[in-house]
């Protein structure tokens, strides 16, 4: 028996897997090139994933949570993590930035409107950028909502999500001195931007245990040790991110902006046991979109690969395809 005792794994629920038709480099300015392909029917339905992080990446199993005889499904690495080029460059590396991105791929492909599909920081992206193109946007699918508020990093930074896992909270902050652990953010971003690489990628792998430790409600609190390249890019991402409040004009803007983007039909996929993202942040997101359906998850935490979370994506995805088939 395995570790969800008897449970199905994620990856039961998914679609067989495939092999992108099209995979390219695409120069986005400012010294960038973001990774980028397509799979999928190139006649079908299209819908765009934003994976999470920021600085997590996509990978091949996320092509999996669409029928690839109805969607074409676009996958691509944002600025400065995955294939994309320089790997974990902040240069020229903001919310808007990545916005604008996801324009010139649309752009590029020829995509008047796309179904858009995104997790935790994907979720925040995909809220930012139908805000700003409602008219791009056709549909949204949302998986652990993070709307990058204060409140939402004072939980995880700060200790909330650390009373529920204080042996795996000590060891993140226990590699920061006593007169620092008032602000770990700031904390972590003096060494992740140190200069040194050894010192960027040992608080890197830190950091990234951190999260990825509490990502599943099956966790017995160890994160993995996750190679240290990735860890210290999708580190520095995240840090500079949250560093600078996503970028964003105000705390609470995503809510606030609701009203350009409530005629959108959307699904929320939310884990009710999220230690990274707590529910409530999908539910005020929910009250102020008439148009959402919000599905809490029980038995589920934060992970896209958990098995409820992961089997209802693909039945809200199958849901879509046969609608608009016998539209």
């Amino acid at each position: 028996m395995d570790k969800f005792s008897g449970q199905k794994r994620a990856v039961h629920y998914l679609h067989p897997p495939i092999d992108p038709f099209d995979q390219r480099m695409l120069d986005v300015g400012d010294g960038h090139k973001i990774y980028l392909e397509q799979s999928g029917n190139p006649n079908g339905l299209p819908v765009v994933v934003f994976h999470g992080g920021p600085g997590g990446g996509c990978s091949p199993a996320m092509r999996r949570y669409f029928d690839p005889e109805v969607y074409r499904i676009v996958l691509f690495d944002q600025r400065g993590c995955g294939r994309s080029r320089p790997h974990a460059g902040v240069e020229a590396n903001t919310t808007w930035h990545l916005v604008n991105d996801i324009e010139l791929i649309r752009a590029t492909l020829e995509i008047e409107d796309w179904i858009v599909f995104g997790g935790s920081w994907g979720a925040t992206l995909a809220l930012i950028y139908a805000q700003a193109h409602p008219e791009a946007v056709s549909g949204l699918i949302l998986r652990g909502v993070f709307l990058a508020t204060q409140s939402e990093l004072d939980w995880f930074y700060g200790g909330g999500a650390g009373k529920f896992w204080p042996e795996t909270w000590a060891r993140f902050v226990d590699l920061i001195p006593e007169d620092e652990h008032g602000d770990l953010i700031a904390a972590y971003h003096k060494r992740l931007f140190s200069g040194d690489l050894a010192v960027e990628t040992k608080y890197g792998k830190a950091w990234a245990e951190w999260e990825n430790a509490l990502a599943s409600v099956q966790s017995n609190g160890a994160g993995g040790d996750s190679p240290g390249e990735y860890a210290r890019a999708f580190s520095r991402l995240e840090n500079h991110y949250f560093t600078h409040g996503a970028f964003l004009e105000r705390d609470g803007q995503i809510l606030d902006h609701m009203e350009k983007i409530a005629h959108i039909p959307g699904v929320i996929v939310q884990g009710r046991y999220d230690m990274i993202c707590p529910p409530v942040s999908a539910w005020k997101l929910a009250e102020r979109w008439p148009n959402v359906d919000l599905q809490m998850i029980r038995n589920a935490g934060h992970a896209l690969s958990e098995p409820g979370i992961s089997a209802e994506l693909v039945r809200v995805m199958d849901r879509i395809a046969e609608e608009r088939s016998l539209a």
